[in-house]
């Protein structure tokens, strides 16, 4: 784009069309080439995927006791096979082997192990596609939910929402392209850093809702003491923000942060409308609030993140993630304490809702065009931490998909005989990051930022799409 054209989107459009014209071009110029109507929306070839919930269990789930069925942990139950000493990111010494205190069953047609703790997610099997042998190269919790996010063990790259947002932009203008809804405990690891834009243009970071707070939306509309503000005052005032903005943008338009701001502010003007019906599931039916759980309390919180991840994808958001518990010690999925007394809880808070999702999503025909992803940030030792809880284990950990473009009731890869390491088809974050890229019209190795002189993307140099799970 020639500084003359810049110019003119600048006094044409009093500067804020210029801005909002500007990202357009940047973006579009990434696939100019390739006309998106013959691709389904997709940036490089035809899309199946329009729109992601991405459910992240926080703090490492135990995948010899949820999906990862190891009869061999059984016959070795109290032996001392693991390490002599303690591996790196590990929070004590490995204990003895200890089986799973969870009874385990085959369900579906796939004939799918599930333990105990997921009686409702069994019943779904056959809609899932399994990544049986994911690993990370971290047994810490920060630097590998950044790499399950970002592909990154460090902070400042952005995440895979914030990419896909860049890469595709919305599908409306009325609400956010990436809405992040993390548990009302709290935060994951590294606060906010994992739904981060990193160097991208700031507006595609994770736009967070708090669903326990007195406003989902912080600051959309103003509290009823400030008598003055008006429709007619916001509009006034915003108005002489939006010229006082642009004038300062057109000296720099290089700089993202007051571009991401400005378009905040008009979202936030849209959202002044939309938001309000989007966010009521009062609106749903009881036997919706039921199916999703939110009569019980113990399921009635995530529940509701997932009944608002469907109205959101439902009204045109495109990513959209929910988040099991905070980072910390307690209220997770890091059980190092017991197993047998910390999982079940955690995984009781939100079976019943995902299996409702599920559900919904297929009911109502999103799944044409929807994908479902479980996963967590790494595994847990088939070594006993204390008397019953396990430890950190980046060496392998599961992750399920479902719905558009995925093959339903198939896996791919398989741990050792512990689940203690990947044994075949391992799976990096940069295979699963590729594979979801892939059905979203996206070529990994194409979707490039120029950041430092590096031609930076979310697979690094790594990845390849997991072809065996797609339909």
């Amino acid at each position: 784009m020639t500084s003359s054209r810049r110019q003119f989107l600048w006094n044409v459009g009093g500067g804020l069309g210029g801005l909002a014209a500007a990202h357009m071009f940047a973006r579009d110029a990434l696939a100019d080439e390739f006309p998106k109507s013959e691709f389904n929306g997709g940036l490089h070839h035809h899309a199946k995927v329009k729109r992601v919930i991405q459910l992240f269990m926080t703090g490492g789930a135990s995948p010899m006791d949820t999906f990862d069925y190891k009869p061999e942990l059984e016959r070795l139950h109290g032996q001392k096979l693991g390490p002599k000493e303690k591996p790196e990111g590990f929070t004590a010494p490995p204990g003895a082997i200890m089986k799973s205190p969870f009874n385990f069953k085959q369900h579906g047609e796939s004939g799918r192990w599930v333990s105990s703790v997921f009686p409702h997610q069994a019943k779904e099997v056959d809609e899932m596609a399994f990544l049986m042998a994911m690993a990370s190269k971290t047994n810490v919790h920060g630097p590998a939910t950044y790499m399950m996010n970002s592909g990154f063990l460090l902070p400042g790259f952005p995440s895979m929402g914030a990419w896909i947002s860049y890469g595709l932009g919305n599908l409306t203008d009325e609400l956010p392209t990436f809405v992040v809804l993390p548990d009302a405990k709290g935060l994951p690891y590294n606060q906010k850093g994992p739904f981060s834009s990193g160097f991208l243009p700031a507006d595609n970071q994770g736009t967070v809702i708090h669903m326990r707070s007195e406003s989902a939306v912080r600051d959309l509309f103003a509290k009823s003491r400030y008598e003055f503000a008006t429709r007619e005052a916001d509009r006034d005032g915003l108005e002489l923000l939006r010229q006082l903005n642009s004038d300062h943008a057109a000296t720099d338009p290089d700089d993202s942060r007051l571009d991401a701001r400005i378009q905040s502010y008009e979202l936030a003007a849209r959202m002044q409308l939309s938001a309000p019906e989007a966010f009521d599931v009062a609106n749903e039916s009881a036997a919706t609030h039921k199916e999703y759980g939110l009569e019980n309390e113990v399921t009635e919180d995530f529940g509701r993140r997932c009944l608002l991840a469907r109205r959101l994808v439902e009204r045109g958001t495109r990513f959209v993630q929910v988040w099991s518990g905070p980072q910390g010690a307690t209220g997770n999925w890091d059980n190092h304490g017991s197993i047998p007394n910390e999982l079940p809880p955690i995984a009781a808070s939100v079976d019943q809702p995902i299996a409702a999702l599920l559900r919904d999503l297929k009911a109502r025909g999103l799944f044409e065009d929807t994908l479902l992803i479980w996963t967590t940030e790494f595994g847990r030792t088939p070594f006993a931490q204390g008397s019953d809880g396990r430890d950190h284990n980046g060496g392998s950990f599961v992750t399920w998909l479902a719905g558009a473009g995925i093959k339903a009731g198939v896996s791919y890869g398989q741990s050792d005989e512990w689940g203690y390491k990947a044994a075949e088809g391992k799976t990096y974050c940069y295979d699963f990051h590729a594979t979801i890229l892939h059905l979203m019209g996206i070529d990994h190795q194409r979707l490039v930022y120029r950041q430092n002189g590096i031609d930076r993307r979310l697979t690094d140099v790594h990845g390849h799409v997991v072809n065996e799970i797609l339909a």
